[in-house]
This record gives C-alpha cells, sequence and structure tokens, in this order.
C-alpha cells in the first residue's frame, strides 16, 4: 500500500506507507492527487504518514535524472491543490519531514506533530538542492517570520516542538496519539463550519498566495 483512503464520516483520510520512507516520487504523488480527486464530496481531509515517516521529500533518484523538472512540477502540483483546497486540510506528521515532505506541512491549516528524536525542515541547501520558489513563497506565508532566514536558507533542521515554534507544527503529541488526534480536527470543523462559506473565504483568504505561487511555478 503507498496510498490509502478511507471515509470516517465526514473526513477523507488519507494515508501515506510506501514502507520506507514515504518519498515524493510519481507513484507516491499521483496516488495523492487521485486520492483528493476521490474525496471531493468530502467535508475535511486528513493526511497521515507512516509511523516515524510523514515524507522524506521528493525522490532523490528522480532529482537527479533528466525528470526532476517533472517531478517537481508534480509536486507543486500537489501543493497549489491543498493550499487552495476548498475544505479544511489537516495533516497527521508521524515523524521525519524533509525537503518537499517539509514544504506539504505549509500548505495544510492544521498540523499535528509526534513527539520524539524526528527531524523536520527544509534542508536542501544541506544536500546539494536549492529551495524552489514556490517553496520559499510558502515559507514565507506560513513561518514565523523570526525562523525564515535559518529555515529557508540556512537549511534548519527542528525537533518536532522546535519545529512548532517555527511555523512547521501546529501542535506536538505522542506518535500513537497522532492520527487520532488529526482526524478529531477534521471531524470538528467539518461538522462546525459552513462549506460555502470556508470555500468563499478561503478563496478571499489565500488567494495572493495563490497567485503568487502560480507566477513562481511560471517562472
Amino acid at each position: 500500500m503507498t496510498v490509502e483512503t478511507e471515509r470516517i464520516g465526514d473526513v477523507a483520510v488519507i494515508r501515506l506507507d510506501d514502507g520506507k520512507a514515504n518519498a515524493l516520487g510519481f507513484d507516491l504523488l499521483d496516488g495523492l492527487l487521485g486520492a483528493l480527486d476521490d474525496a471531493a464530496d468530502a467535508k475535511a481531509i486528513c493526511i497521515v504518514g507512516r509511523p516515524g515517516r510523514f515524507s522524506a521529500g521528493f525522490d532523490l533518484k528522480v532529482m537527479r535524472s533528466d525528470r526532476a523538472v517533472e517531478l517537481m512540477t508534480k509536486g507543486s502540483d500537489l501543493a497549489l491543490r491543498l493550499v487552495e483546497h476548498p475544505t479544511p486540510v489537516v495533516l497527521g506528521v508521524t515523524g521525519h519531514a524533509l525537503a518537499m515532505g517539509a514544504v506539504l506541512l505549509l500548505t495544510a491549516d492544521w498540523r499535528v506533530g509526534a513527539e520524539g528524536d524526528f527531524k523536520l525542515g527544509l534542508n536542501e541547501v544541506r544536500i546539494g538542492l536549492f529551495v524552489p520558489g514556490f517553496a520559499v513563497d510558502l515559507a514565507d506565508y506560513r513561518l514565523s517570520r523570526r525562523h525564515l532566514t535559518e529555515a529557508v536558507q540556512l537549511a534548519e533542521v527542528y525537533d518536532p516542538r522546535g519545529a512548532r515554534d517555527a511555523g512547521f507544527l501546529d501542535e506536538v503529541v505522542d506518535l500513537d496519539a497522532v492520527e487520532q488526534r488529526a482526524i478529531e480536527r477534521a471531524t470538528a470543523w467539518a461538522a462546525d463550519l459552513d462549506p460555502g462559506a470556508f470555500a468563499r473565504t478561503r478563496q478571499i483568504a489565500r488567494g495572493p498566495l495563490s497567485d503568487k505561487l502560480r507566477a513562481s511555478l511560471q517562472a
């Protein structure tokens, strides 16, 4: 199983598990995009990683091949889908989240992280990659101003509590409680928020960000 979807009430729970590091290759990205299509009638989305791993980011083998631009384009499409999603998006961050894995954290409404010896952050500059423009735009939108330079340009990697302070996470709980807590959050918002009002407010609140992201992607 790489991507599996379960409907719990009005919430579409999307679980990622490639049995390894949840690296974002074509199969995993296609699975995620397809799961979002299938969840079009859900009132909230909850994306959960595998124990110890949320996502290690883009598949480095592909990123160092002639298909790198193709993979980055597909990943940026996913990020834009989550930013513009018309329902609340909650992430169950079950462990490490690095590079593009950390970028996904910047797209969601609420991020529940796991307590433990986990690493989260935009580590691209440490591994010989640059941070793409759309990721910089998301970091500028979502991260604490105090941490922006060290997180993006200096490739700081945080533990879960540091990631919460920086703006990658919203709360930190025991690993065993991450999925349930994320589903509880999504379920509450699915029940309490008017779908039409949320979708319209999303457009108003994130419209300028969407415009910036699209301009970065075109560039």
